[in-house]
């Protein structure tokens, strides 16, 4: 993953602190559910890492086999795979299959809406093409679950009624976390209030990407009781700076789950992803330690944790 990506240098200098909460998420979580269990969910954005054979997946394991073996870790995906094409429901059928027979403690697919709608139509015209996509990743069923609309660095706030637009196609129940990437959506006032303000009349979620080179984009609004964290850690040479990043995260986290937010969705990304797996598991263990939740830890092969 190349968003937000600095030289070395260059990440010795930012100043990795969260920001304080946006204004719409006090509103959000003001109103909060007795009783409810929150739910998290940890994972990477691919399956198909042939540097994780040997550390995760056993020795020999033929690529056609990673995500049978990806599921025994995770109990999900950012699934990236079906944003370069629409989805075939054969294919969809398969990934599903898969995470039935492999998966230990449940599992879910978190599609991200295919380039045809967000990058070539920019979501006008796109009821087509979106109906195939919907029709393809339904076939998940029982494991689907929320979809990741990422919209591309030029699509600023004049997009927002097509924004809107868009989102009110979609049907009510589906559950969407919308990704901006242009800056004037956050660093001006008015657009940001209206963006955060139309999303939680839409009942969507705002994705949250923490990426070294793109601090503007955490903007720590949620507009519904759940978040989707998308986060870049920096590879092994800077494991404890991504770990007190993390560090950071928990304590926000735990903020937010004693105010009412109801689930978690947290994917580990790197620009390197050889040692993803070892920051999801630091990740897993921190959740386990101080949020409460009961995630497995990742079964290393070669001893790593």
């Amino acid at each position: 993953m190349d968003f937000g990506k600095v030289s070395n240098d260059e990440l010795k200098m930012i100043d990795f602190s969260l920001p304080a909460d946006g204004e719409q998420t006090s509103k959000t979580l003001s109103v909060k559910k007795n009783g409810a269990v929150p739910e998290f969910y940890v994972g990477c954005a691919k399956w198909g890492r042939k540097e994780w054979v040997g550390m995760i997946y056993p020795a020999k394991t033929k690529e056609a086999n990673f995500l049978d073996e990806y599921v025994k870790h995770f109990n999900s995906i950012e699934l990236n795979a079906v944003f370069y094409s629409l989805p075939k429901p054969e294919q969809i059928r398969k990934w599903k299959e898969k995470a039935a027979l492999n998966a230990r403690n449940g599992f879910v697919f978190c599609p991200k809406f295919s380039q045809t709608i967000t990058h070539m139509k920019r979501l006008k015209g796109a009821e087509e093409a979106t109906d195939i996509f919907l029709a393809g990743i339904s076939e998940f069923g029982e494991y689907l679950g929320p979809c990741f609309l990422q919209m591309g660095d030029n699509f600023g706030p004049k997009n927002r009624e097509i924004l809107a637009h868009y989102l009110e196609y979609l049907p009510t129940d589906l559950s969407v976390f919308v990704e901006l990437r242009n800056g004037e959506w956050f660093n001006i006032e008015s657009n940001r209030k209206t963006l955060f303000e139309m999303l939680a009349r839409l009942n969507k979620g705002a994705a949250i990407t923490d990426a070294s080179g793109r601090r503007d984009v955490i903007h720590m609004e949620l507009t519904i009781p759940e978040v989707f964290i998308r986060f870049v850690g920096n590879g092994s040479e800077f494991k404890a700076s991504d770990e007190a990043r993390i560090d950071e995260w928990v304590k926000r986290l735990k903020i937010w789950l004693d105010q009412g937010l109801e689930k978690i969705y947290f994917f580990l990304h790197q620009h390197d992803e050889m040692d993803t797996p070892i920051l999801a598991n630091y990740t897993i263990k921190a959740f386990n330690k101080h949020l409460g939740s009961q995630l497995p830890e990742i079964d290393f092969l070669d001893g790593k944790k």
